[in-house]
């Protein structure tokens, strides 16, 4: 029996935690279906994700199906939350993204589907609701070339449809159409089949060679098959479970190598002890072990004092886990989301699969509610979402969170008041701006030399980089000049100095490189002990680096630039009339009208900072008869007044003050 880690995505109301919910009960792990409307589901445990109908954070359960073992995680499908499903995405091995048969293609689901295919990770689309009223599968098979992926094959045919009577049948190999159009799309992708099949094709396609061959490109992410069904109705489950099993690849990993894996969630149990969530890549994670998790000089390491693996719809205790697997850990106190676990660990930090969050806000604790206990409270959801970035204004004694949206504002302050029994508001949120190099700066301090007060000589260049490159640290000095030390401690304080610039913003997209180097090495008076003032040591380098890189900054010049969504909406005809120069005065850039149905559709970008804004007032002008899609697309140059951003710390620009700051730190 082979083991699949699959997860469940989809954009939210596309019935994916219903579907979650109808495959455990044709596997037999559940024997009563829940209802996400009841709050009943097993995946939605938590209370609020019950009230709210959502989901919230990411769940894994387990079942047998087809000689196969699925863990399978269901993810939510609402943007604010799409931190959850960014965690997830590195410890799959196949995905079943789910399409409504109504709605067809909508935003979130472009978003995911374009993030499967970058990472190549196996992909079944599941066209689910063809119960419901309006369900059309042409029309959303159509959507799902255009919009979604041109490598797509529909596995069967719908009857009934928009009816409780709608019933999916799968194709036979014997039908001609089917086999004429799977052997256009072997083709297109595999030039040794389509070999294959111009030198033989009776012996190209017999006995299940076809099927081979598409579970073959379909386990390496080149085609996607299309299944369709309901989870109310339970029409296309089994064939949907046989796809999983057959089309999807199995977890691979050598359970006797060496310990490799990764953390995707953290939780607390009753007592506030850390459980982590972790799928092994390869070797072996036994009780008692002894284990390293992090990366670089962020490494730690702890004693595992329990497994849990789950199993048939439950967690159980176990022993070990092995590669292939997913279980849970107990006994890492210091565990964090995004940790590489194992003895030789990748990169450190979480990967970005999708934006950041665009949005933040400061919490305010309300009357009885201490600075103290607010700050613990939200130290402890960040361990479980790292993205809210906890942001600590000493200066005004404040406390910020980011977010993806209002929904999410709502979700942490019911969290923090039915888990940690602590009432706080919001001031008004407020957008994440970035800050671009204009062009290349640099600077350099020599050791012993004024104004410089540190023991080490440090110059950096600062060049811009094309969007999406991140930044880069690049040496152009000889490794043998520094002690590796003290360029780690160069290269951390670049990152984070960067995360504010000139404007208070994080720095994106550009090179950092280190020209100059100096020290002065260990020294002691004559039979005495070390003095740290005729040595460097890293408190140095960590101190000067962000005097240096400021200034590199400032000859530079760095634009803010604002977050901004590309939007889709569908308009009745009489409403595009109010509605456009709403879209002006928020700043959007809409295309030119399309006929869409009875109505018409708009596409375009708006400002991430309009959104809300023109959610609120799109119910009024259109009767509530408007449908807006939108997901974030780029950054661009702010247009009028530059938006400032309160630092977290005392700024470097300011040289007194920074001095200052660290002799009081020192």
């Amino acid at each position: 029996m082979h083991m699949l880690n699959l997860g469940i995505l989809a954009h939210i109301d596309a019935g994916k935690t219903s579907l979650t919910e109808r495959l455990l009960h044709a596997a037999g792990v559940v024997d009563e279906l829940g209802s996400v409307d009841d709050g009943s589901t097993r995946t939605d445990s938590l209370a609020l994700e019950r009230q709210r109908g959502i989901t919230i954070k990411a769940a894994v359960v387990s079942f047998a199906v087809r000689g196969a073992t699925v863990n399978l995680i269901d993810t939510p499908g609402h943007p604010d939350f799409i931190a959850e499903v960014e965690r997830v995405l590195g410890v799959l091995d196949g995905a079943v993204l789910v399409v409504s048969a109504v709605e067809g293609v909508q935003a979130q689901t472009r978003v995911l589907m374009r993030t499967l295919e970058r990472l190549r990770i196996p992909t079944l689309l599941f066209v689910n609701k063809i119960d419901r009223r309006g369900a059309d599968r042409d029309r959303v098979l159509r959507e799902i070339a255009e919009r979604l992926t041109p490598a797509l094959v529909p596995l069967g045919s719908v009857t009934g449809s928009g009816t409780r009577a709608a019933a999916y049948a799968p194709y036979a190999d014997s039908d001609p159409a089917f086999t004429a159009a799977l052997v256009d799309r072997l083709a297109e992708q595999d030039d040794e089949f389509l070999a294959a099949y111009l030198a033989d094709e009776a012996k190209a396609s017999a006995g299940g060679q076809l099927r081979r061959r598409l579970a073959a490109l379909t386990s390496r992410g080149l085609l996607h098959p299309v299944l369709f069904g309901s989870a109310i109705t339970g029409a296309g489950i089994d064939a949907l479970l046989t796809g999983i099993a057959t089309l999807l690849p199995a977890a691979g990993g050598d359970a006797e190598g060496e310990p490799s894996g990764t953390v995707f969630k953290v939780e607390r149990g009753p007592a506030g002890e850390k459980i982590a969530y972790v799928r092994m890549f390869a070797g072996t994670v036994r009780t008692r072990d002894q284990v390293g998790f992090g990366a670089g000089d962020d490494r730690r390491a702890g004693k595992v004092t329990a497994v849990e693996l789950f199993e048939d719809g439950s967690c159980v205790r176990a022993d070990a886990l092995a590669a292939g697997r997913i279980g849970r850990l107990r006994g890492l106190g210091e565990v964090r989301v995004g940790d590489p676990l194992g003895a030789h660990p990748g990169p450190a930090g979480e990967q970005r699969h999708f934006a950041p969050p665009t949005l933040e806000t400061v919490v305010v604790p309300r009357d009885g509610a201490g600075r103290a206990a607010v700050h613990l409270a939200l130290a402890q959801l960040a361990e479980q979402d790292p993205l809210i970035n906890l942001r600590q204004d000493d200066l005004r004694g404040e406390v910020s969170v980011s977010l993806y949206g209002e929904v999410q504002k709502e979700v942490i302050q019911a969290t923090l008041a039915d888990e940690y029994g602590v009432a706080v508001d919001f001031r008004e949120t407020t957008t994440i701006c970035v800050e671009r190099l204009c062009g290349a700066g640099s600077a350099v301090e020599v050791i012993a030399k004024p104004p410089n007060p540190f023991l080490a000589t440090v110059g950096l260049r600062v060049e811009p980089g094309p969007p999406g490159s991140g930044v880069r640290f690049e040496l152009a000095v000889e490794l043998g000049s520094l002690p590796l030390a003290f360029i780690k401690t160069v290269e951390e304080s670049v990152s984070r100095t960067l995360t504010q610039g000139l404007r208070g913003w994080q720095v994106l997209d550009c090179t950092v490189t280190m020209t100059h180097s100096g020290y002065w090495a260990r020294q002691s008076h004559a039979h005495g002990t070390f003095d740290a003032s005729m040595s460097s040591t890293a408190g140095d380098f960590r101190h000067l680096t962000p005097l240096v890189l400021m200034a590199a900054l400032r000859q530079a010049g760095t634009t803010v630039h604002e977050p901004v969504h590309r939007f889709r909406l569908e308009l009745p005809n009489d409403a595009y009339g109010p509605v456009l120069p709403l879209l002006t005065r928020l700043g959007a850039l809409p295309h030119a009208p399309v006929p869409h149905g009875a109505g018409c559709l708009l596409e375009g970008e708006i400002p991430a900072a309009a959104v809300h804004r023109l959610e609120q007032r799109l119910p009024g002008l259109t009767r509530g008869e408007a449908v807006l899609e939108y997901a974030f697309e780029r950054y661009r140059p702010v247009r009028g007044a530059t938006p400032e951003r309160a630092r977290t710390d005392h700024n470097p620009l300011d040289r007194k003050e920074y001095l200052l700051h660290v002799q009081r730190r020192v």
